[in-house]
């Protein structure tokens, strides 16, 4: 429940938090027609962000890309929930569409390498053999390298780009579910459903896709939520270490990393809440697969 919990508040914060990433001058169109929408036509647009924020409290109140001059450094206030970084940037509007970048990124990074490691993994269990071997050597050379160190050779070759970002998460992450859905396609492919389908003339790709896949599900589902986790980190990581995506981009490794500079002139606003936010999506995203295996032990 309390993953679920975490999860959610950051789906919602994302969800609602304006499209201001994509245009940096957007801001002040989204807040009239919003306004308008509310009936507020005879406002500023400064007050009918207001309003709206007023409306609906979970909308970033500002750009995450807005400098306010003489707000650099600034703590928490009623103004900035959050405080402000070097640059006058209101630190809450940041951590709302880096959720957004964070929580785009990494399920489609995670699916992808399901894809693709899922498809290798039934086919290496399902024949055996040969293609079991070639198929699983493979995966145990690339699942003998160090993730990070992966991560890192990938991005730092390719440029830090959102694209390039999900491909090394697609890359670090098939492995291991391919290893995951080979071992439970070994077992599941014994079962008398699977006989009885090739009984039936049925092809191998059937097979696999309609008897032995549906019934692995459990498994692949909670390590696929795990999956998503450390896709949350690395893609932190690589913020931090300036390997993510480019600046401006507000996500989190990067609000970290140039946070961390002002810690000992006493502004910790900016390393705290992106270090916060990263452990909150993680361990609720951990709590959720640990209840979604407990509830799949019980009905087992």
């Amino acid at each position: 429940m309390v993953g679920l919990v975490l999860v959610l508040f950051w789906a919602i914060v994302a969800t609602f938090a304006d499209d201001c990433i994509i245009n940096t001058g957007c801001w002040a169109d989204t807040a009239k027609q919003v306004s308008n929408a509310f009936q507020f036509k005879d406002i500023t647009e400064t007050e009918g962000a207001d309003k709206v924020f007023e409306a609906n409290p979970w909308l970033a109140r500002y750009s995450p890309f807005e400098q306010f001059r003489g707000d650099n450094l600034k703590g928490p206030s009623a103004k900035h929930w959050l405080g402000t970084d070097r640059f006058g940037r209101d630190l809450w509007a940041r951590l709302a569409h880096g959720a957004r970048i964070i929580l785009t990124l990494a399920p489609i990074g995670v699916i992808i390498a399901l894809i693709v490691g899922g498809t290798f993994g039934l086919i290496a269990g399902y024949y055996g053999g040969t293609v079991d071997e070639i198929i699983s050597r493979v995966l145990d050379s690339m699942i003998a390298f160090p993730q990070i160190l992966l991560y890192l050779v990938i991005i730092a070759a390719l440029g830090p780009s959102a694209v390039n970002v999900v491909l090394a998460i697609t890359i670090a992450g098939a492995p291991g579910i391919a290893r995951l859905v080979r071992g439970l396609t070994l077992d599941i492919k014994t079962r008398d459903y699977v006989a009885a389908a090739e009984t039936r003339g049925e092809s191998p790709w059937y097979i696999m896709f309609v008897e032995i896949l549906p019934n692995a599900r459990g498994p692949i589902i909670i390590d696929a939520m795990l999956r998503v986790g450390y896709a949350v980190f690395a893609i932190g990581t690589l913020g931090f270490l300036g390997l993510g995506l480019p600046p401006p981009s507000p996500d989190w490794g990067s609000i970290v990393s140039v946070g961390r500079k002002f810690i000992q002139a006493g502004h910790i606003w900016d390393a705290m809440w992106g270090s916060a936010a990263t452990a909150m999506l993680v361990v609720g995203l951990n709590l959720m697969a640990d209840g979604l295996s407990e509830e799949m032990q019980r009905y087992r």
